[in-house]
């Protein structure tokens, strides 16, 4: 009688789908495809049962190969393309430099063109060393972070403060030898 009442009863255990020829079956695998080819090599057809499915899913697993890892050019030319905008960043600093040295006549003026130079040649440097370190990491077939944060936000502040004390400086010097700046109504 007890056998009848209980949810455990022989009769409803033996309804449950058998948990032992499953542990059995189961993939080693991560991504659970089974390993399994004809004789001759070719892709099979395997009749994989799933926890929730009621019949076998069939399953059509490929063929492992082992090839070379092949990078694409267009990984080599985003390298490139990223050294030529270190440079040309570089160059129009260095012409920056270079125009302001010729035009001004006092020491302000060219102290500031040796810092734009300063920092142009630290540019150039900077994007030698990126370029440089991606392409062994290409070639390595490295499969790293190819980004760089924290160089254009210092080459960034380097332009904005140099650029801003520049700026202090000049009206500085317009207020000490009394010209009038121009302000607000």
């Amino acid at each position: 009688m007890t056998e009848m009442l209980s949810p455990f009863s022989s009769s409803a255990l033996s309804k449950l789908p058998d948990t032992s020829q499953r542990n059995r079956d189961r993939e080693t695998r991560a991504d659970r495809i089974p390993d399994s080819q004809d004789t001759n090599g070719a892709n099979t057809v395997v009749m994989h049962r799933d926890y929730n499915a009621i019949n076998p899913v069939p399953v059509r697993v490929p063929k492992k190969v082992a090839t070379a890892i092949k990078v694409e050019g267009k990984v080599w030319f985003a390298n490139e393309r990223t050294w030529v905008a270190y440079v040309n960043v570089a160059v129009l600093l260095g012409t920056l430099a270079l125009a302001l040295f010729n035009a001004s006549k006092d020491a302000v003026a060219r102290n500031f063109a040796y810092v734009y130079a300063v920092i142009s040649i630290g540019v150039l440097i900077y994007g030698w060393v990126v370029y440089q370190r991606r392409i062994t990491m290409i070639r390595k077939r490295d499969p790293g972070h190819f980004d760089q944060i924290l160089g254009p936000v210092i080459i960034s502040a380097l332009l904005f403060f140099a650029v801003l004390s520049n700026f202090v400086i000049r009206v500085q010097e317009l207020r000490r030898k009394q010209i009038p700046v121009p302000q607000e109504p």
